[in-house]
């Protein structure tokens, strides 16, 4: 169970993402972007060493959904999915990893649509999120996933030996749904507007 402290961060996370996300092919805005945290989720690492969050900012151009890791120290092999450090104010010094590149997080999201992990609220302490939703009518356990590949509007991963491919929304869609040959999928509620909520899809299961 991840502790959520009430504390400080050094740059923000957002003001993290502003530089980053213009270096993304799947994102389509400016180069100098002002991103808002609209939502998202976290999730637990077993081990309890590993920061887990699936974040969604919006701004001008859309809606993304950003998977991050925080670790308290650097990332062997992945210099580059580095996003940056930032300065917690209990933690110290915390790495920040495109989530994607880190297999803590790439577990954890099979485990999530499998359904033997469970969403957790991004704010609170030991609080499932229930918003989150999803599904799964394959064969378990899933055998892991291959390396991401970024596409203009997605990060997808090769499930081996299963025929099976992982698409990862990188760009959101308000409304979306999985689509009819989906074997598993994640959706989510994020603020599409200062008034409106949305749910949308965050991860499909499919054959190749």
């Amino acid at each position: 169970m991840a502790l959520i402290h009430r504390t400080t961060l050094k740059p923000t996370k957002v003001e993290l993402l502003a530089g980053w996300l213009p270096t993304r092919p799947w994102y389509r805005g400016s180069a100098a972007p002002e991103p808002v945290k609209a939502g998202g989720f976290r999730l637990d690492d077993p081990a309890g060493e590993v920061g887990i969050e699936f974040m969604v900012v919006t701004e001008e151009s859309g809606a993304y959904l950003v998977p991050l890791t925080y670790r308290g120290a650097p990332l062997e092999g992945a210099d580059h999915a580095f996003v940056g450090t930032m300065e917690h104010g209990v933690l110290g010094t915390r790495w920040t990893y495109d989530g994607c590149h880190d297999p803590v997080l790439t577990a954890g999201l099979l485990a999530l649509i499998e359904g033997r992990a469970q969403a957790q609220a991004q704010s609170l302490t030991d609080t499932p999120d229930h918003e989150v939703a999803r599904g799964y009518e394959g064969e378990s356990p899933l055998p892991g996933l291959g390396a991401p590949v970024d596409t203009d509007e997605s990060t997808e991963f090769a499930v081996p030996d299963t025929g099976l491919v992982l698409a990862l929304r990188r760009v959101l869609t308000p409304g979306s749904t999985p689509p009819e040959d989906a074997v598993g999928h994640v959706t989510g509620v994020w603020e599409h507007s200062a008034d409106t909520r949305t749910r949308g899809l965050f991860a499909a299961l499919r054959p190749h």
